[in-house]
């Protein structure tokens, strides 16, 4: 355990960023999942502006280890799954 104050605070913060961090991952790749498994283009579309939402927001608060690039490269595979079922 931590003998400084400001080392028990780091710890405190690090947990509560490990736990947001987990539940923005899961919730990404919850949505992910759902359009890649989705039957119709319909389906996929539906949920492509919560995917977009939360990775965009991932993005702008560095959650979960997500930058601009990585956002965009998910988005970019999304929209290409999402193309490929008009197919």
């Amino acid at each position: 355990m931590p003998q400084h104050k400001s080392c028990k605070k780091r710890l405190l913060q690090a947990a509560k960023a490990n736990e947001i961090n987990r539940s923005v991952r899961s919730a990404i790749r919850t949505s992910i999942k759902t359009i890649r498994t989705a039957s119709t283009k319909e389906e996929a579309l539906k949920e492509m502006p919560n995917l977009f939402s939360m990775l965009d927001k991932a993005a702008r608060k560095h959650r979960a280890g997500f930058n601009a690039n990585r956002a965009a490269n998910y988005k970019a595979k999304a929209a290409a799954v999402i193309n490929a079922l008009n197919a």
